[in-house]
């Protein structure tokens, strides 16, 4: 499965390979093998959590305000998503609309706007068809609070979307990068140990 993942994403070297997950998810009446992730961080993400220089990897992964830490540095973030089994978009993305709403409730940031960047993301993947080994790619830039969505299999061009409300972007990145309450405690936990070990250098 690593394969699947470069150790640098683009050129120079800008976003270095970070952790990798493949796991499954239990949608209603299925039990299907899930996309493994890859995120991707600028390397002077280690600069914005010096805070927590010489804690474990366990600690890191146990410590949510690291985790906002991370989310909030103003650097350049890529999550890499490999389709493992092949799945319908509508699959996929039921999960990752109700994770995101349900953040926004919680959070009670779920207005009209939210719901229409969502429906937006519903609709992007609702006619697609998640062949094995597709990539779905999520780029938060550095300096904007918006995503880009860009999805790719074979045969066909990237199919891309743009998410600009800043809330439902937010809720995204919570949902992979969101420490204890992250969709994926292996990659959570792959990321702690990283960033451990660049922070003790």
């Amino acid at each position: 499965m690593k394969s699947h993942f470069l150790s640098r994403l683009q050129s120079p070297s800008r976003y270095l390979f970070w952790a990798m997950d493949s796991r499954n998810l239990r949608y209603t009446f299925f039990k299907l093998s899930s996309p493994a992730i890859g995120v991707y961080l600028e390397p002077d993400v280690v600069g914005h959590l010096k805070h927590w220089k010489g804690k474990t990897g366990k600690e890191l992964a146990e410590d949510n305000d690291f985790f906002e830490a991370l989310i909030a540095a103003p650097v350049e973030k890529f999550l890499r998503v490999v389709v493992i089994k092949e799945i319908k978009g509508s699959q996929y993305v039921v999960q990752l609309e109700s994770a995101v709403r349900d953040r926004l409730a919680a959070d009670d940031k779920y207005e009209d706007e939210e719901e229409a960047a969502l429906e937006k993301i519903v609709e992007f993947f609702q006619s697609k068809y998640l062949k094995k080994n597709s990539i779905i790619t999520f780029h938060f830039p550095s300096t904007s609070a918006t995503a880009e969505i860009v999805f790719s299999t074979e045969g066909k061009g990237d199919a891309k979307i743009k998410v600009e409300n800043a809330n439902v972007v937010e809720m995204i990145k919570k949902w992979y990068l969101g420490g204890t309450r992250g969709v994926s405690q292996t990659t959570i936990s792959s990321l702690a140990n990283t960033l451990s070990a660049e922070l003790s250098k």
